[in-house]
């Protein structure tokens, strides 16, 4: 299996500050469908074709999809919501500071197994469903390319658990940027999953 992780284009929730998961995400800014279209050059230029096209259930990445649709000409378009970042539950949709006021900071180090806010997701939870997910991708799409329009969370923490890494987000951290391109290559059941490329830009600059 051929996997690649696009992060979605430049979000209004983020020009907004807003905590935006399935319900609260505006969707994309001009610039964000500037990006996408960008990438969807790109893919059209490189003959990049996907046999399937998930993405997750907000906004902002079915938007991106979309978009990147009729370059790589995928067989089926998938929306899931086990690719969404974090969900927020009842904060969905809040400005950021309305939510810090309602529910509290949140610190993933030192509480990781509270809940950000009723109806939403712990930080474990989170990680669990991630690894969960990408576990899952060989098996629904065996030997197939699949394309996957996502977030950087959860892009990342799929490259985190991949490798194990213990304890991440004390020193340094990873942030892919919008539109961004991270290829896997996963050959073989029980086999080790293969980084071809993360955070590839180049149809940006």
């Amino acid at each position: 299996m051929r996997l690649l992780f696009i992060r979605h284009g430049e979000s209004e929730h983020g020009r907004r500050g807003l905590v935006a998961g399935p319900r609260g995400c505006p969707g994309l800014t001009q610039r964000g469908r500037e990006q996408a279209r960008a990438l969807r050059r790109r893919f059209a230029d490189e003959e990049v074709t996907a046999d399937v096209l998930l993405t997750s259930a907000t906004p902002r990445a079915q938007e991106t999809a979309r978009i990147l649709a009729p370059a790589v000409s995928p067989s089926d378009v998938l929306v899931d919501c086990d690719l969404c970042e974090l969900h927020p539950g009842q904060g969905d949709g809040l400005p950021i500071a309305e939510f810090a006021a309602r529910y509290g900071s949140f610190d993933v180090q030192s509480e990781p197994n509270r809940v950000v806010a009723p109806g939403g997701e712990c930080w474990n939870d989170f990680v669990t469903r991630v690894r969960r997910t990408t576990d899952d991708l060989p098996r629904r799409f065996p030997g197939r390319r699949v394309v996957v329009v996502s977030h950087g969370g959860f892009i990342s923490w799929a490259f985190l658990t991949r490798f194990d890494v213990p304890r991440p987000g004390t020193g340094a951290y990873i942030n892919p940027s919008y539109t961004s391109i991270t290829e896997w290559e996963y050959t073989e059941p029980g086999g080790p999953w293969v980084l071809m490329r993360y955070n590839d830009v180049a149809h940006l600059e």
